[in-house]
Order: C-alpha cells, then sequence, then structure tokens
C-alpha cells in the first residue's frame, strides 16, 4: 500500500477503535456500506447529460468529493480487514486488463472474457 493509503489505514483503524465500531467493520459489513456509498456516488449525476458531468458547479463537485470519500474510506477498509493491498490488487488487474483490451485495439472489449 501507498504511504498515503496505508496512513489512511491507520488513521481509520484509530477512529473506529476509538468509537468502538470494529465489531461492526466485518468484511461482509464494509463491502455493503461500499456498495451504498458507490451507489449514492450516482446521485448527484442522475439527469445530467455527458457534458454536465463534466462540469459540475462547485456546489455539485462538492457533494461529490463527499462521496468519492465515502467510497474510499470504505474501500481502504475493507481491503484492510481482508489483509488486501488495493495498490497492488489495482496493478494486478491492470496487467489483465492491458492483455484483455491491448492498446490500438480501438477499445472493443472482449466480451467473452470475465474481468
Amino acid at each position: 500500500m501507498s504511504d498515503s493509503l496505508q496512513q489512511l489505514a491507520a488513521d481509520l483503524k484509530l477512529f473506529a477503535a476509538e468509537r468502538q465500531w470494529q465489531p461492526f467493520h466485518s468484511p461482509k459489513n464494509l463491502a455493503s456500506a461500499l456498495a451504498v456509498e458507490a451507489a449514492e456516488l450516482l446521485e448527484p449525476f442522475q439527469w445530467l447529460t455527458e457534458a454536465q458531468s463534466r462540469a459540475l458547479p462547485p456546489e455539485k463537485l462538492a457533494e461529490v468529493g463527499g462521496e468519492v470519500a465515502d467510497v474510499l474510506i470504505y474501500l481502504v477498509q475493507l481491503s484492510t480487514a481482508l489483509g488486501l493491498d488495493p495498490v497492488a490488487e489495482a496493478r494486478k488487474k491492470m496487467a489483465v486488463n492491458a492483455r484483455r483490451f491491448p492498446a490500438g485495439d480501438a477499445g472493443v472489449a472482449r466480451l467473452d472474457e470475465k474481468g
């Protein structure tokens, strides 16, 4: 895990410990919370055009920032609970995707492969 993610993981662990939340931070509960927060990330974009979604006003951008933070927090907590390094996992996945979607393939997805 990168130093900044390691520090965030440590800070989150301390934050939860100070509030005695550890019993509630099972992988199942954290994955559920992550899914809920990821869904909430969609709400500020509901009914926007593609162009509008690329040019959010400051208040909407702040709302999205809060949801991005929630998603990251739960993802880091879930990774910590399972002993996973999210950066290393992302790099592994990028290598898989590089094989599945070689540069110059015009972004054509190979739908017959699970990724």
